[in-house]
């Protein structure tokens, strides 16, 4: 692995405002809005990356940054999930090639998280709705203020609220519906509180459903519950190789507060896994009613509907395509197409590890970017830590106040890999030379 130190991250970096132009060359006029230039602070963290690989911090301080999308042209649009100075979403841009954004330009009125560039338009979502922009030829938005609404009234009931989005090649659109429980009780991650069976939340959550990307105000009677028994999705991408919709599964939390006499804390912050499964319609991963334990290699009955930790149940669930340990959170998930890296990651994933926060006394994980190798459709190797450092340390990652925390994941037109940090709102760039 080579260490990618601080120092060199900024060695292109304009001198110019920190904040939207207020201290710098100021604001030039665009046809889509107001554009300022950009200056960035140093880089607070070294990145450890594969030999051969290099980092660059695209941009910083955004805020929350979530999801991330970029178009053939290099335009770079970050989805906030808090307003930037009264805007929600950021297009960047790079003019002079230097691998560093220089331009900005802040617009929308929603949060939330999920950012898709397809077919000439801007796909983003808030909570309960997914908007669509009209992008111009070269990649601006034609009308920043004026998106068209596809969709309306998913659920938000503060928990899982987050709607991520995935789109095909048929013009259809993919929205995970979180869960607002973490594991249908009851009384939600009460202690010894048992499940509902059925769950009632299934019928319009803890799923991915499937609208169509170019139809305005669509609702649930508009779309298709396309895959069940996903209790949070942040993370999914469309696999071209496949033809298919892979998503990164949030695993349950909390199997020993909630049943101390069945597991142990190390229990509690190992299991269960972080699962990716690859859906196709009707697909059933489970959820509340079993979880996967990467330890035993099989699904395992969840103990508020009968199980104790050993007991198999989900015949009728999907297998994951691969079992992470538990509570990494991951955020992001991105198939590389690419040819500017070495052959090894073509068509393989990305995945963005937000990093733990329930793992005591265990040290808390995560906080990395991992890898995944595929070969015609499937897995051809063992998960690696791709980019690794975010956190700010290894003291940092136990204790869980990292610095930054891994969310969103895109490619570039040239093959380039963007990351977001939903904590200090910085954006790196990857390159491979």
């Amino acid at each position: 692995m080579k260490q990618i130190h601080s120092n060199l991250f900024y060695v292109f970096l304009l001198v110019a405002s920190a904040c939207h132009g207020s201290n710098g060359i100021g604001p030039v006029s665009s046809d889509t809005g107001k554009v300022m230039t950009l200056s960035l602070p140093k880089p607070d963290v070294s990145l450890t990356l594969p030999a051969g690989f290099s980092a660059t911090v695209f941009a910083d301080g955004l805020g929350r940054a979530r999801h991330i999308a970029v178009t053939p042209s290099g335009y770079v649009y970050v989805k906030l999930a808090s307003n930037k100075k009264g805007s929600t979403i950021v297009r960047l841009r790079d003019t002079n090639g230097d691998g560093v954004a220089d331009q900005e330009m802040d617009f929308g009125k929603f949060t939330g998280t999920g950012m898709v560039v397809k077919n000439g338009y801007l796909y983003a979502s808030s909570d309960e709705e997914v908007y669509r922009f009209k992008l111009n030829d070269d990649g601006t938005v034609a009308n920043p203020a004026q998106p068209e609404k596809i969709i309306t009234g998913l659920i938000s009931r503060g928990e899982h609220e987050a709607k991520a989005i995935a789109l095909d090649n048929d013009g259809n659109i993919y929205v995970n519906i979180g869960a607002y429980s973490n594991s249908c009780q009851l009384v939600d991650r009460q202690t010894g509180s048992m499940g509902m069976k059925p769950c009632p939340i299934l019928d319009s959550a803890a799923g991915i459903w499937q609208f169509r990307a170019d139809k305005s105000n669509q609702t649930y009677a508009d779309g298709t519950r396309y895959a069940t028994g996903l209790r949070n999705v942040v993370g999914l991408d469309w696999n071209t190789a496949t033809n298919t919709l892979f998503v990164m599964m949030h695993g349950r939390d909390q199997l020993h507060s909630i049943f101390p006499q069945l597991y142990t804390d190390k229990d509690n912050a190992e299991l269960p896994a972080e699962c990716m499964y690859e859906l196709h319609r009707g697909s059933n991963a489970g959820w509340p009613y079993i979880y996967y334990d990467q330890n035993q290699g099989k699904k395992i009955l969840a103990p508020e509907y009968g199980g104790d930790g050993k007991k198999t149940g989900g015949e009728d669930a999907i297998d994951p395509v691969v079992a992470f340990p538990g509570h990494l959170a991951p955020n992001g998930l991105l198939f590389y197409t690419g040819n500017q890296f070495p052959e090894k990651y073509k068509n393989g994933a990305f995945i963005a590890f937000h990093g733990s926060w329930n793992r005591a006394p265990e040290p808390q994980e995560g906080f990395f970017v991992a890898f995944v190798p595929f070969s015609n459709g499937k897995p051809s190797g063992k998960w690696e830590i791709f980019a690794n450092g975010f956190s700010g340390g290894a003291d940092k990652t136990a204790s869980g106040r990292a610095l930054h925390r891994p969310c969103g994941l895109a490619q570039g037109p040239d093959g380039a890999l963007y990351i977001t940090d939903d904590n200090k709102g910085t954006i790196w760039r990857i390159t491979y030379k």
